[in-house]
């Protein structure tokens, strides 16, 4: 890596971002390690209160990634798979959008904070606002954000962090990735 510490391992949700370093030569080919999803997240006792995924237009403030983050292109590529079934979703759900965050955990707070009445999120991220409501995204419509982990060509201990790695992909790695929400998770498929 160019700018920074050395560094033994790059992880990125972001697969351009991780594509860019392999062009460069930066990292060694990555391994896919973990899978997440959108849920929306709604304000328990708002009104109008958010129930399912058809009511989501009816929100009175929503928030949402900016659309150069993956959660932000994930949120952008549902609502536009919406659009097919339900003409004028997009644009319904767009016309609500108060805010634009550099992440899925500025979606959330906003949410928290009353800022606004629905956010587009990561699950695993919903996971840690249990006083919020969780409105599940149609899984046809939804989209598998992958995760992904490369080992740096200039890591300074590239034998720890290939442990790390196959710890990851291990079956006990995966049990805990499963229990803090991501989505099951087959390595090398």
């Amino acid at each position: 890596m160019e700018y920074g510490a050395s560094v033994d391992l790059f992880a990125s949700a972001d697969a351009r971002q991780m594509d860019r370093l392999v062009q460069k030569g930066h990292v060694q080919p990555p391994v896919t390690f973990a899978r997440n999803k959108l849920v929306v997240v709604v304000a328990k006792g708002s009104t109008p209160h958010i129930q399912h995924w058809a009511d989501l237009p009816l929100a009175s403030r929503i928030v949402v990634g900016v659309p150069e983050v993956p959660v932000g292109q994930y949120t952008r590529h549902i609502l536009q798979q919406a659009n097919l079934g339900m003409p004028d979703f997009q644009t319904r759900v767009e016309a609500k959008i108060v805010s634009r965050e550099f992440d899925s955990r500025q979606v959330l707070a906003k949410v928290r904070l009353g800022a606004a009445q629905a956010g587009f999120v990561y699950q695993t991220d919903a996971l840690s606002a249990p006083e919020l409501d969780v409105v599940s995204i149609p899984e046809e419509l939804n989209v598998a954000a992958n995760y992904f982990l490369a080992i740096p060509n200039k890591a300074p201990n590239p034998q720890l962090a290939r442990k790390w790695v196959d710890f990851v992909l291990s079956d006990t790695g995966q049990h805990i990735l499963r229990s803090a929400g991501f989505m099951p998770f087959a390595p090398g498929h």
